[in-house]
């Protein structure tokens, strides 16, 4: 009697539609990922067991590390301030010098310092040392004129949208006052983060964000 031969099936399993689908995702996340941008003062932030985050967007960061502070303006409100910074200190700035400070994160400088920080490449601007704080004692307070022109700016964003019939009066109370973060180092001197909450409290801004690292809760 004759044997039923058994057919083979061969086990090769096309992969071309796997490739395909794996390179699509990895071009989509290499397309649309934000560079983490160089910060102007490094610092290593206190831990915390909080894990809430900073809201996205319409906050301010203050930086805080070796008694020298700089300061982060949200985007849309870069030129804004400049512009009014500008007008109270009497200090002009071309439209190149606006753009490019509307493209910088964040920066550390006197005011009288400030145009030739903007002729440096981001490279330079960023290198250690180059960039030395803004000052904020009591003789010449510049932190406290940029937070309060960053605040009249992001204000007047969100006036002028209610105007248009934008947002609601509602959406304006909440989002026309600039959130405020501190970003301190771990060992920067208590005296200091005090000196730039109590900056805040002389504009009325009682309410801020402290911006930590996270720790294990069982430590």
């Amino acid at each position: 009697m004759a044997k039923h031969k058994v057919s083979r099936k061969s086990t090769r399993i096309d992969m071309t539609a796997m490739c395909d689908v794996a390179f699509l995702l990895l071009s989509f996340f290499v397309m649309t990922a934000t560079a983490k941008q160089p910060e102007p003062k490094p610092v290593d932030t206190p831990a915390s067991t909080v894990i809430d985050k900073l809201p996205e967007e319409g906050v301010a960061t203050i930086t805080i590390g070796d008694k020298e502070a700089f300061f982060t303006i949200p985007r849309a409100s870069r030129r804004g301030t400049l512009e009014r910074v500008s007008q109270e200190k009497g200090v002009s700035f071309t439209e190149a010098e606006m753009k490019t400070f509307e493209s910088m994160d964040g920066f550390g400088v006197p005011l009288n310092q400030l145009k030739g920080l903007l002729r440096k490449t981001p490279a330079v601007r960023n290198t250690p040392g180059v960039q030395k704080g803004i000052p904020y004692d009591s003789i010449n307070n510049e932190l406290a004129v940029w937070i309060k022109q960053a605040r009249e700016a992001h204000k007047a964003i969100y006036d002028a949208q209610l105007q248009e019939g934008k947002i609601t009066t509602e959406e304006f109370g909440k989002k026309a006052d600039l959130g405020i973060a501190i970003k301190g180092d771990a060992k920067e001197d208590f005296m200091t983060v005090k000196r730039v909450i109590d900056i805040l409290q002389e504009q009325k801004k009682n309410r801020f964000f402290l911006v930590t690292g996270l720790r294990n809760k069982d430590f």
